[in-house]
């Protein structure tokens, strides 16, 4: 059983890797692309835009793993049951368990790979490639720590740790400095809003003063805050929260937990990037009632069609859930695992049907 099941998980994850390699290069083409309209601003070359795209490659492998899975799966399979090898492996004593068993094995080794590049290296790699469009860009900008940028601007030092959607930003910290460099006062804003005609409205904003030797300490629910820097600026400087690791979207709802805010889009980033990783092992499964019912005999075509087909109706649904967290106030929890949710439903009541 060993040999075959080395031969089914090895059939699988080839078609997979193939696939996979495919669906990169098209994104990768595509994301160079829109690049070039920001290629000649400051020192952000074409050599830096195809540097960016590589270092973004991990965040796409997590993002479209489950399609690319759904695809290759089918077409591993499918490729075994067209050449009759699945039928052989039956007469010979194998059930149809058994080969959804060796199926499931090649699930649990992509889902492994798929919390590897979400939690160690999408999440680091893609604020290195953050960080240095930034720095080719723009030159008035330094970093510390993880999805944080620092900012000067005259008088006025900004910090922003995170992009809370097109245009927003939220976690903003100001600090007010003299003409010798005295700190005169020390802001946080909720979150912060680009204007169109320039500067940022600011809500939620709670400050420090310092001066005559005593702090004075007030509160304001809105403020305008004055500054050329723009949200592209800042856009290429913060992570997003869908770029994040489990961890460090764990540590921010928290924390704006403690202080009162906002924490809806980022719960929904963060149940959403668990939730990917275990669609990747249902995605596995999803091909078996395929390949040992209608499939059984189709082409590659066929199969790389209808494994298209699920895996772009998957992505769909997670952008309209998305989109409806965030638009209407839903529970992230629940709607963030919905897709994989119906998905595991889907190919639970599949596979029970196979005789």
């Amino acid at each position: 059983m060993r040999v075959l099941d080395r031969y089914i998980i090895k059939s699988l994850l080839g078609a997979v890797a193939l696939v996979t390699t495919v669906l990169l290069v098209l994104l990768g083409l595509f994301m160079f692309i829109s690049q070039q309209g920001e290629i000649g601003t400051g020192g952000y070359t074409s050599g830096a835009a195809l540097w960016f795209v590589l270092l973004n490659v991990p965040d796409q492998l997590f993002q479209f793993l489950p399609i690319a899975t759904m695809i290759g799966s089918l077409i591993g399979l499918g490729a075994l049951a067209r050449s009759s090898e699945l039928t052989v492996m039956r007469a010979a004593g194998l059930s149809i368990q058994r080969i959804g068993l060796s199926a499931a094995m090649a699930g649990l080794l992509l889902t492994g790979l798929a919390l590897v590049v979400s939690e160690f290296v999408a999440p680091s790699l893609g604020q290195l490639a953050r960080e240095q469009k930034a720095l080719a860009k723009f030159s008035n900008i330094s970093f510390a720590g993880q999805g944080g940028a620092w900012v000067r601007d005259g008088d006025l030092i900004l910090q922003v740790q995170q992009q809370s959607g097109d245009g927003a930003f939220g976690g903003l910290m100001v600090f007010d400095l003299s003409g010798d460099n005295r700190l005169l006062g020390a802001g946080r804003a909720a979150s912060a809003v680009e204007q169109p005609g320039g500067g940022w409205s600011l809500t939620g904003y709670a400050e420090s003063r310092f001066q005559d030797g005593r702090v004075e300490a007030r509160r304001e629910p809105s403020r305008l805050l004055d500054t050329r820097v723009s949200g592209a600026f800042l856009g290429v400087a913060t992570a997003d929260p869908t770029q994040m690791s489990v961890r460090a979207l764990r540590g921010l709802v928290g924390y704006l937990r403690s202080n009162g805010q906002q924490t809806r889009g980022f719960e929904f980033a963060l149940w959403s990037r668990i939730a990917k990783v275990f669609a990747v092992f249902f995605a596995t499964l999803l091909a078996l009632p395929f390949v040992f019912g209608s499939l059984r005999s189709a082409g590659a075509g066929s199969r790389a069609t209808l494994g298209l087909i699920l895996g772009l109706g998957y992505f769909m649904l997670q952008k309209m859930v998305e989109s409806g967290t965030l638009a209407f106030a839903l529970d992230p929890l629940l709607l963030a695992w919905a897709p994989t949710l119906l998905l595991a439903s889907v190919v639970g009541v599949l596979v029970l049907r196979l005789r």
